[in-house]
């Protein structure tokens, strides 16, 4: 899989394009060792780009209106053409749990093992990997783990950490063999909660200048959540914008955006079990536009710190 490749052929050629999911070829140069997908970067003379974000000359949306193939497209790898998020299935929790430990355990480690960076990345149908050594990606797509080396591609579906281990090629004896609560209705909400929050990250941190000091959008192993840390950390200002895809306290996913050391106070501030600002999913499902809530949420805070 090569989504930007995929992309430029999807268009035939006519455009340069930007995706939100990584591709290759792997990058071996600090400090992300990792590509960043929607840098505008080089775009050769009489082309124009396609971006999924605010920094190109036509954004997928554009295109995607009017056609219902290139619309369902965009769809599936949030381009353009926004599905709605919808309420979360039964098995969510369990699910989620079961996946959390896949992506600290075994897909996070394999990337540690190449080049010691443990940030993951939202892929079509789940989270994966950025590419790494020999163009080598391990990801979750639905409810099968992926290990894709260059042309080739294993795939398994998602049964222990010891059976995604011993495919992901890392040491695996020691991982624990029971089963794994996966349902499929759950990764495939999960997939889509990663693909929302990814494409209204990548839209803030497209927003944001200079002065913000953006960090990449990455999904953390260790919290399981997706997130751009931005504001100047010298003046105080500086905090992390997420997505969570639920937690101990908070059954549910929510937004949420977590000052690192600013005193935060007020009605904008109003976070259960950190400190700091979230916005529930619940509240996202009743919106018009629920990409625009989830950037006018973050938004609110960005500027909130500005002034601080």
């Amino acid at each position: 899989m090569n989504p930007r490749a995929e992309a430029f052929a999807r268009l035939g050629g006519r455009y340069e394009v930007r995706v939100l999911e990584p591709s290759p070829p792997a990058v071996a140069d600090g400090p992300w060792f990792a590509d960043d997908p929607v840098a505008r970067g080089d775009v050769p003379a009489g082309r124009l780009l396609v971006s999924p974000v605010s920094n190109g000359d036509l954004r997928w949306d554009e295109l995607a209106a009017g056609d219902p193939e290139l619309s369902a497209w965009c769809a599936d790898r949030w381009l353009g053409a926004y599905r709605r998020l919808d309420v979360p299935p039964a098995g969510l929790v369990a699910t989620r749990r079961a996946l959390h430990a896949l992506a600290e355990r075994v897909i996070s480690p394999a990337r540690v093992a190449a080049n010691g960076k443990i940030g993951l990345r939202f892929t079509r149908g789940g989270f994966g990997t950025p590419f790494f050594g020999e163009d080598r990606q391990v990801r979750v797509e639905g409810a099968e783990l992926v290990v894709q080396d260059g042309d080739d591609e294993r795939r398994a579906p998602i049964t222990s950490l010891r059976a995604a281990g011993r495919l992901a090629g890392i040491d695996a004896d020691d991982l624990p063999d029971a089963p794994l609560a996966v349902d499929p209705a759950a990764t495939r909400f999960l997939g889509e909660w990663y693909g929302f929050a990814t494409s209204v990250l990548e839209e803030l941190r497209a927003r944001a200048g200079a002065e913000h000091e953006p960090s990449r959008v990455q999904i953390w192993p260790e919290h399981f959540d997706p997130s751009v840390e931005l504001g100047a950390e010298g003046a105080g200002r500086r905090a992390a914008y997420g997505a969570s895809p639920g937690d101990d306290e908070h059954p549910e996913p929510y937004l949420y955006v977590a000052p690192w050391s600013a005193a935060v106070e007020g009605e904008l501030w109003q976070a259960t079990g950190f400190t700091g600002a979230e916005l529930p999913l619940a509240a996202l499902l009743g919106a018009e536009d629920q990409r625009a809530s989830a950037l006018d949420f973050y938004r609110a805070r960005l500027a909130a710190l500005d002034a601080v």
